[in-house]
């Protein structure tokens, strides 16, 4: 039964489904143009049904970033998950080592000691599975840095080594969230970024090939990219018979207060908002008025990003997604937000304020449950069937 917003405890995470539709659609166009699988990363929802919404609408497997991640979402059966992140540890290892037997398990190497440790331990099982060689194409966090004269040799290693079939190379290219350089627009950034992405990882598979490494051909080596920012602006090329074969956003299906502040997305794309209700108001000597929300760091988050001002948009019309004027939220305490507003507010204690928040898959991690929503109904309950998976 459709439950009215104003009858839902706070906090609370509410999807709006027309907006989640409307986004998961988008980018599954954008793939098909390109003729790219979309393998969306689901640490943004963590959730079996967003997983299967996105399914149905064309896309192929998924990514997560643990291997208890995969298990959830194999266990409810999906049946192959790319695990982008390096897997350092026994227990990791044999995890995934169970779950090939259940599902395609891919996951990424980027250090020798990392690679040779799955190696061994997937060696004595007598298992092989396959992975991919993560690259740094400009965010500097982890994978190897393609113009380095080791990255080859590496390549070439990991090719050799029992347990292990190397089948393509991954990046994520971080750096599209870092925002414009000096003289840039918004969308000369997001170009930039995403033609860096894209340029880097085809050049090196050339290099791969050209050097003999074993399985790089174009017509069987994935190169995996993938970004939301970096896919507002992504067009597929070839660079001597290679393509790229595969995109892994994630926050897509929500957008937030980040992607608009990059030019990623439209406030009116942000399908995810936090419910909060007004708990205390107090009025400074200036006029100012602090109002106080019962949403603090542990679901609001107190990320930032570029551009972004303060931790969310406060919203006053959900409707048409317009935001609250001169209303700030300044700062976040673990249960309280802490709202600025020169002036005077309209918001009164016990009133309900949506948010957009600065960074949803964040905030989709924080709740047990989140709710899909139509107009000032809640028409659907769901698991964050993935939340806690800690290794």
């Amino acid at each position: 039964m459709p439950t009215l917003l104003d009858e839902l405890e706070t906090p609370a995470i509410l999807i709006d489904r027309l907006r989640l539709d409307a986004n998961i659609r988008r980018m599954q166009t954008l793939a098909e143009r390109n003729d790219v699988a979309l393998r969306p990363h689901v640490k943004t929802h963590r959730s079996v049904t967003i997983a299967r919404l996105q399914r149905e609408a064309g896309s192929r497997g998924l990514t997560v970033a643990k291997p208890a991640e995969a298990d959830v979402f194999i266990d409810h059966g999906f049946e192959d998950v790319r695990i982008a992140y390096p897997l350092v540890g026994r227990r990791r290892l044999e995890r995934v080592a169970r779950l090939l037997s259940h599902a395609r398990v891919s996951f990424c190497v980027d250090t020798r000691e990392g690679a040779e440790a799955a190696s061994a331990y997937l060696a004595e099982q007598g298992i092989e599975a396959e992975v991919l060689l993560e690259v740094d194409t400009g965010h500097h966090r982890t994978g190897v840095d393609p113009s380095h004269p080791t990255a080859v040799d590496f390549a070439r290693h990991v090719a050799g080594l029992p347990g292990l079939r190397l089948v393509g190379i991954l990046t994520h290219a971080g750096h599209g969230y870092f925002g414009p350089a000096e003289a840039e627009t918004k969308r000369d950034a997001l170009s930039r970024a995403a033609a860096e992405e894209r340029d880097t990882m085809l050049r090196f598979a050339v290099a791969l090939r050209e050097a003999g490494i074993p399985g790089v051909d174009p017509n069987t080596f994935e190169i995996s990219i993938g970004s939301t920012p970096t896919m507002a602006a992504f067009e597929n090329r070839e660079i001597d018979g290679f393509r790229i074969t595969e995109i892994r956003p994630g926050n897509y299906v929500f957008n937030d207060a980040i992607q608009t502040s990059l030019g990623a997305a439209r406030l009116s794309d942000c399908a995810l908002t936090v419910l909060a209700t007004v708990v205390s108001r107090h009025r400074d000597t200036d006029g100012t008025e602090r109002v106080f929300i019962d949403a603090g760091k542990k679901v609001l988050t107190s990320d930032r990003g570029f551009a972004t001002e303060g931790f969310g948009i406060p919203l006053f019309n959900a409707s048409t997604m317009t935001p609250l004027p001169h209303a700030q939220i300044v700062s976040l305490s673990e249960e309280h937000g802490w709202m600025r507003v020169p002036g005077g507010a309209t918001l009164a204690v016990g009133d309900r304020v949506r948010i957009v928040p600065n960074h949803a898959c964040v905030v989709m991690s924080t709740l047990d449950k989140a709710w899909l929503v139509g107009g000032d109904q809640a028409t659907e309950q769901i698991e964050v069937d993935a939340r806690g998976q800690s290794f």
